[in-house]
């Protein structure tokens, strides 16, 4: 399984030993090392009748590289640890494979080791490295009153492609892409760093629960514009058959790994940033001038929805 995961593939410069020792060898020029992981298990986080494994592979990374981006920092290498039945088709494994290296591969970034195990479902749990490239890592911790709140990336799409599997309506393809492989900003997580971001998030469980955690680190409030936060057309479309509000999407959905940050008052935001709100003293999230009082995003230990 080890040998069909890694022979023929190619490693970048920064990956000095890959797979096939006790452990890898990765150049660190900055001298530091951002880390961070995450976990998919099958019937939690994925299914194979809505995902395909190729798809799987790519959004275990996507949401790992989202996370390095997030603080600053750029993706090196990723180590995979893959549990699975004995049963499973090898076809499974190598599309899983396949979307793990493309994926990383999208963020010239190497694959140098993980483990294997027998276990009762498929697990992908995932370690990413990163490089700061000599910046200060961006904090959740540092925002400030009178800072700008801007996002960059789709908010909501994944989560309106969610509810159309779960309707099991037809149609509305562009959501649902967006819910199988998610398409983080990468670039606008340094490009902020470089513009002077005081403080970012990658909006993983939801815009609402993200922001909270900057609000909660910093001691501050954030006050959402709610006409800057217009859903998108294709979250309309889906929205008018579920018989749903689209707004609950943006503001709630997780997953699509946009970034949230927020910036000095006088810095014009880099390319792919959009301002959405302003930083004010207080607690908490408000949006439109009121606190929002409805659920605010995904929780790990919820009702299982495989979101």
């Amino acid at each position: 399984m080890i040998d069909r995961a890694v022979s023929g593939r190619s490693q970048p410069d920064t990956t000095l030993l890959g797979p096939g020792d006790d452990a890898a060898v990765v150049r660190v020029a900055d001298g530091r090392v951002v880390v961070s992981s995450d976990m998919l298990v099958q019937g939690r986080h994925f299914r194979l009748d809505w995902s395909t494994p190729e798809q799987v592979g790519r959004k275990a990374v996507a949401q790992n590289g989202a996370d390095i981006v997030s603080m600053g920092a750029w993706p090196t290498a990723f180590l995979v640890s893959f549990g699975c039945p004995p049963d499973t088709p090898v076809a499974v494994a190598d599309a899983l494979t396949d979307g793990i290296w493309s994926e990383a591969s999208r963020l010239g970034a190497g694959v140098v080791g993980g483990d294997t195990v027998q276990s009762d479902q498929i697990v992908l749990s995932i370690m990413v490295l990163g490089d700061l490239g000599g910046r200060d890592a961006v904090l959740r911790s540092t925002a400030r009153v009178g800072d700008q709140v801007a996002v960059a990336g789709r908010l909501g799409w994944s989560a309106a492609g969610l509810a159309v599997l779960v309707a099991g309506v037809d149609g509305h393809a562009e959501v649902v892409a967006a819910h199988q492989v998610p398409d983080p900003p990468y670039s606008c997580g340094p490009s902020a760093a470089e513009s002077g971001a005081t403080a970012m998030t990658d909006v993983s469980d939801g815009l609402l629960a993200d922001l909270g955690h900057i609000c909660a680190a910093s001691g501050v409030q954030i006050d959402l514009d709610l006409a800057a936060l217009e859903p998108d057309p294709p979250l309309h479309a889906a929205a008018a058959d579920l018989g749903t509000d689209p707004i609950v999407w943006v503001l709630t959905g997780g997953e699509d790994h946009a970034l949230a940050a927020t910036f000095p008052p006088d810095v014009d935001l880099p390319d792919g940033w959009r301002r959405i709100g302003v930083v004010a003293g207080g607690t908490g999230v408000h949006v439109g001038g009121r606190e929002w009082t409805g659920p605010v995003g995904w929780e790990s230990f919820g009702p299982a929805d495989s979101r």
